[in-house]
C-alpha cells in the first residue's frame, strides 16, 4: 500500500517492475476487456432495429469510445510502449466516456419500470452534475501527478481519484438500487398468474445485484492504492457490465411482451400504474412495420410523449426474437 504522498504506482514507470504474476494479471483483464467491448459493438450493431435513442447511442459510446481506448491506452501505459503523453490521453478520453456514460445506460433503461418524472429528471441532474465536478477535477491531478509528480500533486491525485471512483460508484448504486425496487414492485404484480414472468424478475434482481457487486469491488484496489490493477480491472468491470445490459434487455423485451399478452387477456385494472400503457402493449419482440401506417399502439407512428418530446419505443427496443 503506497503512500498518498508517493506517485500512483504504475502512474509513470508502468508494470515493468512488477513480478511476472502482476503482469499477466493485468494483461489477462485488459485483453478480456477489450475482446468484450469488440463483441458488443458487433452485437449492438446487429441487434438494435434503429440506431437511436439514449440507450443504443450511451451503449454504443461507452463501448466504442469508452472501454476500447481506455483498454488500449492502458496497455501503451503499462508496458511503456509508445510516448506516455499517448497512452494517457488514449485512457483519459475513454475514462470520460466509459465511467459516466455507463451511468446513463443504467438511466436509460430506468425508464421501462419507473415512471415518475420528477424523480427520473432529478437522476439526470446527478449524472450531469457529477460529471460536471468529477472529471474536470480528477483529470488536473492526474496530469499534475504524472508530469509535476511533487508529493502535493500526488496526494491530491490520491484523493480526487478516490473520491471520484467512489462517487460514481454511489451514483450507479443509487440508479440500480431504484431499477430493484421497481422491478420487485412489477413481480408483485399478479404473481399466481405468470410464473414466467416472475423467473425474468428474479433474473432482473440478480443481474442488477451482480453489477452493483462489481462497482464496489472497484473500490477495493483503489483504497489499497494499486492503481494499475484498479484501472486494468475498472476496464474489464466496465466492459462485463455492459455485455450484461444485453441480458437485462433481452429480459426487459419478454417481461414487456408478457405483460402485453396480460392486457390482451384480462381486465385493463391489473395494469399497475407504474407502467407506461404504451411499454404494457406495444410488441418489442420485432420491429415496427415499414409498409404501413397505424395510428394505434403497434404501428410504426407508436410513441410516447414524456416531457414534450417525443420518444419512439422502437427506437430503444432492439429487434430480437426471444
Amino acid at each position: 500500500m503506497s503512500s498518498l504522498d508517493d506517485i500512483p504506482a504504475g502512474l509513470v514507470s508502468g508494470v515493468e517492475a512488477s513480478s511476472l504474476a502482476v503482469k499477466i494479471i493485468v494483461a489477462v483483464f485488459l485483453g478480456t476487456a477489450l475482446y468484450n467491448a469488440v463483441e458488443l459493438i458487433v452485437l449492438i450493431l446487429i441487434t438494435f432495429s434503429q440506431y437511436r435513442g439514449l440507450y443504443f447511442w450511451s451503449l454504443l459510446v461507452s463501448s466504442l469510445v469508452g472501454v476500447i481506448p481506455t483498454t488500449i491506452g492502458a496497455v501503451l501505459h503499462f508496458f511503456l510502449i509508445g510516448p506516455l503523453w499517448l497512452a494517457l490521453t488514449l485512457s483519459h478520453v475513454g475514462f470520460y466516456a466509459m465511467v459516466p456514460v455507463q451511468s446513463l445506460v443504467l438511466y436509460s433503461r430506468l425508464h421501462l419500470v419507473f415512471h415518475n418524472e420528477k424523480c427520473l429528471r432529478y437522476i439526470l441532474y446527478l449524472i450531469i452534475i457529477d460529471a460536471i465536478i468529477l472529471l474536470p477535477l480528477i483529470t488536473t491531478t492526474f496530469l499534475g501527478s504524472a508530469y509535476i509528480r511533487t508529493p502535493q500533486w500526488n496526494k491530491a491525485y490520491h484523493v480526487t481519484e478516490r473520491f471520484q471512483v467512489t462517487g460514481f460508484c454511489l451514483q450507479e448504486l443509487l440508479i440500480s438500487s431504484l431499477y430493484i425496487w421497481e422491478a420487485v414492485k412489477l413481480l408483485q404484480l399478479s404473481p399466481e398468474r405468470r410464473s414466467h414472468r416472475k423467473n425474468i424478475m428474479y433474473q432482473l434482481v440478480a443481474i442488477n445485484l451482480v453489477i452493483i457487486l462489481m462497482d464496489v469491488g472497484l473500490l477495493v484496489p483503489e483504497y489499497l492504492g494499486f492503481y494499475y490493477l484498479q484501472v486494468s480491472l475498472k476496464s474489464l468491470v466496465y466492459s462485463i457490465k455492459l455485455k450484461l445490459e444485453f441480458a437485462v434487455l433481452r429480459r426487459l423485451v419478454t417481461i414487456t411482451g408478457l405483460h402485453a399478452q396480460d392486457v390482451v387477456h384480462s381486465d385493463p385494472p391489473e395494469a399497475p400504474e407504474f407502467i407506461n400503457p404504451d411499454y404494457a402493449t406495444f410488441d418489442f419482440t420485432h420491429a415496427a412495420p415499414t409498409n404501413k401506417s397505424s395510428s394505434g399502439m403497434y404501428g410504426e407512428s407508436a410513441r410516447y410523449n414524456r416531457g414534450g418530446n417525443a420518444f419512439s419505443i422502437s427506437s430503444l427496443a432492439p429487434k430480437l426474437t426471444l
